[in-house]
């Protein structure tokens, strides 16, 4: 009998890991897509008047230029006509609306604002934050390295790696993993800990 439990148990098991990452998947598509239906129903509201369109196509292609007009700003930016006319603007926003400076930072750092301001472009560490002597360690991602040889670093927390905790430690207190990309150790702070064993490997 315990064996045939246990057997269920396994099926269970391996039943809600098959089919949990794809209904989060698709809860998470379908919120996107009523998150931007509402936000571009004006605009599709007059695509369909004026093409006769159902309403998916035209939301559909609404998407689609939106995300072509995003890839002109991109490379808009990327000439010097473009990145000071950005400068103007980001100026502007910082004076008239105070939130701005520090949604545009937040975002830099998740998504590269820059090869240096970017938190993927950091390095992945291990951190003694009790101390050197603690065998205890966390993964973190060195943010800053200062003149006297200490470290700022960013530990996300498990499974949101976008919060976290920031410390500013002693170079004896960090373990450098130069092996280990940033995409790899958040890859394991989203698994809550599952895989954690390479990184341990490459310390």
């Amino acid at each position: 009998m315990s064996r045939i439990k246990s057997f269920l148990w396994l099926a269970l098991l391996g039943g809600l890991t098959v089919v949990l990452p794809i209904t989060i998947l698709f809860l998470l598509v379908r919120w996107f897509y009523g998150f931007f239906s509402d936000l571009v129903e004006p605009i599709t509201a007059m695509l369909v008047a004026q093409t006769q369109w159902p309403q998916g196509i035209a939301d559909m292609a609404v998407f689609f230029l939106m995300l072509g007009l995003f890839c002109l700003i991109g490379l808009l930016v990327m000439t010097s006509v473009g990145a000071w006319l950005h400068s103007q603007v980001e100026r502007v926003l910082k004076r008239v609306a105070p939130g701005y400076k520090t949604i545009s930072d937040v975002v830099a750092q998740f998504f590269g604002g820059g090869a240096s301001s970017s938190l993927l472009s950091g390095e992945v560490a291990l951190a003694r934050i009790y101390g050197e002597a603690s065998p205890v360690t966390v993964t973190v991602i060195v943010t800053a390295r200062h003149p006297n040889g200490d470290f700022t670093v960013f530990m996300p927390t498990a499974p949101i790696p976008t919060s976290g905790v920031v410390y500013h430690l002693p170079a004896s207190c960090i373990t450098l993993l130069p092996a280990v990309t940033v995409e790899a150790a958040m890859k394991t702070i989203i698994a809550c800990g599952a895989g954690s064993p390479e990184l341990f490997d490459k310390a």
